[in-house]
């Protein structure tokens, strides 16, 4: 017989509210061991600003490298190539997949996309102004990042909506044979398109991130085919998964939050980019776009809270618990633009597997947040008759489904 989960954490019911369950766990079972999403696997949950930094940045005691703590996963062939990337090294591997990919995502790379994200949020906004309403996530929100990363990524624009399909495969649990073995077609389908995208920018190399990827060099070390894969992966999927959920969430706090509506609009009109960027990095602070860490194992037995977490086990921080915690920030409940301590948060992570993409992801959610204010003056949200957005079923995100706006 299985453990009972204390507290709910999956399905719409939990989304509506999960700040106030996020809380109950923080106040009384900051480090609690129940049931994951399959019912069966035990699962840390840390819940405390102190103990999520120290799991995000202590490489002793967790590791996103389950062989560290003894631990072998079941991948295919095919899992095993979409997953091989730094977000799941360690150590000197770490350390050189990371060097590689810095070498070819740039901050000058990363610069000089200002010009095209800005633009094409002004084409997009001016496509939907006549007609008066929009869905903001299939209209706005995943078609500005989508279209970021492929640009980068030298990718055509047409593929897009296939990269959704193969991202959302990637990030939603499989829990049903039926579930897993879609899944498994979509990866071998993602792998054959990179496969040939690979072999042509081999052939024809150009001034995109792939080209660079596939050149980069540190000290007479490259990528292996395995490791551009994984890359290529984890840069698809984070690059634009997170920008969705940072554009959603920001605005749909700026509709809960009128003051600070009337704050942003006004520093938008006046492109302020100073006091735009304040609200970007607040509002992941009170709603960000990853909700929870990717899980680490233990690799060896720890100490956290006064319980002890055994080798091998597996542990996963929740950053919206964290970014959230009164020990760390006043009035947390609070969304507050400007907040002095904001930048303090853990949503993109700490340690060595910070997220190598927050400076395009700031650069997207204050260009996107900003031109829409711009560009739809008077908006505002159609919600369902209880005030909650649907969510998608992705555990580890912040995501909403669809977002009715007018105008």
């Amino acid at each position: 017989m299985h453990e009972p989960r204390r507290y709910e954490l999956y399905g719409q019911a939990f989304q509506a509210d999960a700040h106030a369950t996020y809380a109950a766990m923080r106040e009384r079972d900051p480090v609690l061991r129940q049931p994951g999403i399959d019912g069966r696997t035990p699962i840390w949950f840390l819940t405390r600003y102190e103990d999520v930094e120290r799991m995000l940045t202590d490489e002793e005691a967790f590791s996103r490298d389950p062989n560290r703590a003894g631990v072998s996963l079941p991948l295919s062939p095919v899992e095993e190539l979409l997953t091989d990337h730094m977000l799941n090294a360690s150590g000197d591997r770490h350390r050189r997949l990371r060097t590689l990919v810095q070498q070819a995502f740039t901050p000058k790379r990363v610069r000089e996309m200002r010009p095209f994200v800005q633009d094409l949020a002004d084409r997009l906004l001016a496509a939907q102004a006549p007609n008066g309403r929009m869905d903001l996530i299939a209209d706005y929100a995943f078609p500005l990042p989508i279209a970021v990363i492929l640009e980068l990524l030298g990718v055509p624009n047409a593929d897009r909506d296939r990269f959704r399909t193969w991202s959302d495969s990637i990030v939603t649990p499989a829990l049903t044979e039926a579930e897993q073995a879609d899944a498994r077609t979509k990866f071998e389908a993602f792998v054959a398109y990179l496969g040939d995208l690979f072999a042509r920018r081999r052939h024809e190399p150009g001034n995109d991130l792939i080209s660079a990827l596939l050149t980069a060099e540190s000290e007479g070390d490259r990528l292996s085919t395995p490791e551009l894969y994984g890359t290529v992966v984890l840069l698809i999927v984070a690059g634009h998964e997170t920008t969705v959920n940072l554009i959603a969430n920001g605005l749909l706090a700026l509709h809960r939050e009128p003051a600070a509506r009337t704050a942003f609009e006004s520093a938008a009109a006046r492109e302020d980019r100073d006091e735009v960027a304040a609200f970007v990095e607040e509002s992941i602070r009170y709603d960000g776009p990853v909700s929870r860490a990717l899980n680490r194992w233990a690799v060896r037995d720890v100490t956290v809270g006064g319980r002890t977490i055994r080798r091998g086990e597996i542990v996963i921080g929740v950053l919206a618990a964290a970014n959230r915690d009164p020990e760390r920030f006043d009035a947390p409940d609070a969304l507050v633009p400007g907040r002095p301590e904001a930048r303090a948060h853990l949503g993109f992570g700490k340690g060595i597997h910070y997220c190598l993409g927050a400076p395009l992801a700031r650069l997207e959610g204050e260009i996107a947040l900003a031109s829409f204010v711009r560009a739809l003056p008077g908006w505002r949200l159609d919600l369902p008759a209880d005030g909650v957005p649907r969510y998608r079923p992705q555990p580890g995100f912040r995501s909403i489904a669809e977002l009715d706006v007018r105008w």
